[in-house]
């Protein structure tokens, strides 16, 4: 047998066994991604050992290969990828794949696994240079996703950060170009719509393509309905658009899927505790009640709609003109143009980091409904006894059960304390901040 011959078989093997190996570790994030297919909601507590079971058993394998392979890229890339199945980082992981990387600098998914490492041990600035870096070898969905993340956690000024939420959709926007069945980078994607949503004044068109994208990752992908992050995720953003009924459920879907994260079931909690004070304070109109209350809504005028009664007002609508004072009975579902609702403030729930600030306002026919005020500073409040107009309010009705709880009432939303007449007088601009998100970003 001639010496090259023997060369290409021996060359032949070592990529089939390198191959054999990438199908080992492929089963193992497998096993990781598709576990609920498997297992039933009631083993969520056990995934995270499970998975570490098997990444043993995956090591050990590879670890039977150290001696011929240890100085291979693709070797050291195969044990970095191993160790990099469970969340937590691995300086044993970053030491192989920065090895794997300088062996062979065009090995993208090793840039893209190491930026993975650099990330979570809050090296942003490092990630970035990874996810960045392996671009230029390889347009891919895995470094575009990774990247569109990494972008929208880098710290800087308002500015800064405002331009790359933009910049981060439109990279979360490539990955999905590259792979429009590919549910991860769907999900993604609706994460950065919803940083951009928060930043980019809230535009409810920029709300329904989250929660499209959101959709769209499910529909694509069999794993994408046992992500908690995903469900806690949206369930965040319905809150905020108070659907709480799809809230508390993504809340409480999240933490049955992963029963080791302790903020799903504490925002479940929270938002149905909000719940049931707002409706008991409601119902009571806050304990304030007979001859106080009358006594209150005595001195409630027409004078208390301030700017609302000139001829020159210009409503929230665009409108311009005075309103016409209305009763809360008297109010539709929806925006109601060229009214106001007027009355007196009789009970409030200070905001909380996701939470309205919350008050309840009672008319002159003693009708009590509670309103939520969005993008409030925390320094603004209003008082028990203080005359509130609300130009054109928006009237949400909710009707909603879980856990063999059902709750039911009527409420105005108002998306910024500017948009209230206080006292027959407007807010200033320091009563009002814009709101903020909380989401678990290191899974987006």
């Amino acid at each position: 047998m001639a010496d090259g011959e023997a060369g290409t078989r021996v060359g032949a093997a070592e990529r089939e066994d390198l191959e054999t190996l990438k199908e080992l570790v492929d089963e193992l994030y497998r096993f990781r991604d598709h576990y609920f297919e498997t297992h039933g909601v009631e083993d969520a507590g056990k995934k995270q050992s499970d998975v570490a079971r098997e990444m043993e058993r995956t090591l050990s394998t590879l670890q039977e290969k150290e001696g011929s392979y240890r100085h291979r890229a693709q070797f050291l890339l195969l044990k970095g990828r191993t160790l990099s199945v469970v969340p937590e980082f691995s300086p044993v992981a970053e030491e192989l794949l920065s090895r794997a990387v300088k062996l062979e600098p065009g090995l993208v998914e090793a840039w893209n696994c190491l930026g993975e490492q650099y990330w979570r041990k809050g090296e942003l600035a490092g990630a970035k240079t990874c996810f960045t870096g392996a671009l230029q070898h390889s347009k891919n969905k895995v470094s575009l996703r990774s990247l569109s993340m990494v972008l929208r956690q880098l710290p800087g000024s308002a500015e800064e950060r405002a331009a790359r939420v933009l910049e981060s959709v439109n990279t979360a926007k490539q990955a999905v170009q590259l792979d429009i069945a590919d549910g991860t980078s769907w999900y993604i994607l609706g994460n950065a719509y919803i940083s951009l949503f928060f930043t980019a004044g809230q535009n409810p068109q920029i709300s329904q393509q989250a929660l499209s994208a959101y959709a769209q990752a499910e529909k694509v992908d069999s794993t994408a309905s046992s992500n908690p992050d995903l469900h806690f995720n949206r369930a965040t953003l319905y809150q905020y658009e108070e659907m709480f009924g799809a809230a508390l459920a993504g809340f409480s879907r999240a933490a049955a899927l992963d029963p080791s994260w302790p903020e799903p079931p504490q925002r479940e909690r929270q938002l149905l505790d909000y719940l049931e004070r707002l409706t008991t304070l409601t119902s009571n109109k806050g304990k304030v009640r007979g001859r106080r209350l009358r006594s209150m809504l005595s001195s409630l005028s027409l004078a208390a709609l301030g700017p609302c009664a000139e001829a020159r007002f210009c409503s929230p609508s665009g409108r311009a003109g005075s309103l016409e004072p209305r009763d809360l009975a008297g109010l539709a579902a929806g925006r109601n143009t060229g009214v106001a609702a007027l009355g007196k403030v009789v009970f409030s729930l200070a905001s909380s980091d996701h939470m309205a600030f919350t008050f309840g306002l009672v008319d002159s026919e003693e009708t009590c409904w509670p309103v939520m005020v969005y993008n409030s500073a925390e320094s603004w409040g209003v008082l028990i006894g203080d005359s509130v107009a609300i130009p054109e309010p928006q009237v949400k009705l909710h009707s909603l059960t879980h856990k063999d709880q059902t709750i039911e009432f009527r409420s105005i939303r108002v998306d910024s304390p500017l948009l209230l007449i206080v006292n027959g007088k407007r807010q200033g601009a320091a009563c009002q901040t814009a709101a903020s998100v909380t989401y678990r970003p290191q899974s987006d």
